[in-house]
């Protein structure tokens, strides 16, 4: 084994509340995009736009069925940084195929992807806490979209903290602290000590 797989963390596992964070992103991402192929099919589920259901046409939900499949496939990378396939490029990719997913690159896409998401949905779901009922649902049909639409408040944040376990599982050891021994003892301190 090289000092570059060592220091990268090759062989290292996640630890397992990484694996069960990576789990939850799909399942607080699905109920949204459940409940937006439940528009698109017509079911009554209280959503209400100038008094009618809302009806979307052919081009908008095809844009809302893409954007929930889309979603969930975002959410399901996050296995990415509990996985072994999120350490190494895919074969079949050009250039790169088969090579160590860099770090850097990794660690900066992940946060690339967590922060907006963090501010969307905070700012989103702080926006429902304020102004409550602003889009004409029905009271049931607003507490089915507040349910559906409010975990993702969570992606961001469990996004974050994937990324920043995944950091610390493959970030190199500090050299000062790989090299130390274990129980140096200055000599005037050894003199110092009681002996027995």
């Amino acid at each position: 084994m090289t000092t570059d797989t060592v220091h990268r963390g090759a062989g290292r596992p996640a630890p397992a509340w990484a694996v069960r964070v990576a789990h939850l992103i799909p399942l607080v991402v699905l109920p949204s995009g459940l409940w937006r192929i439940a528009l698109v099919a017509g079911l009554p589920i209280g959503a209400y736009a100038y008094g009618a259901p809302v009806d979307p046409g052919l081009g908008e939900s095809v844009y809302i069925v893409a954007l929930s499949l889309v979603s969930e496939g975002l959410a399901l990378l996050s296995f990415g940084l509990v996985r072994p396939w999120g350490e190494v490029f895919p074969r079949w990719l050009p250039l790169v195929g088969g090579r160590r997913v860099p770090l850097s690159f990794a660690v900066t896409l992940a946060t690339a992807g967590a922060v907006p998401l963090t501010l969307i949905w905070g700012v989103a779901a702080w926006g429902v806490a304020v102004n409550g009922n602003d889009l004409g649902f029905t009271p049931a049909g607003f507490a089915l979209a507040a349910a559906c639409y409010l975990p993702l408040a969570l992606w961001g944040p469990l996004l974050l903290t994937l990324t920043v376990a995944y950091h610390h599982r493959h970030h190199p050891p500090h050299p000062a602290r790989a090299t130390r021994p274990a129980r140096a003892t200055h000599p005037a301190r050894a003199a110092r000590l009681p002996h027995g």
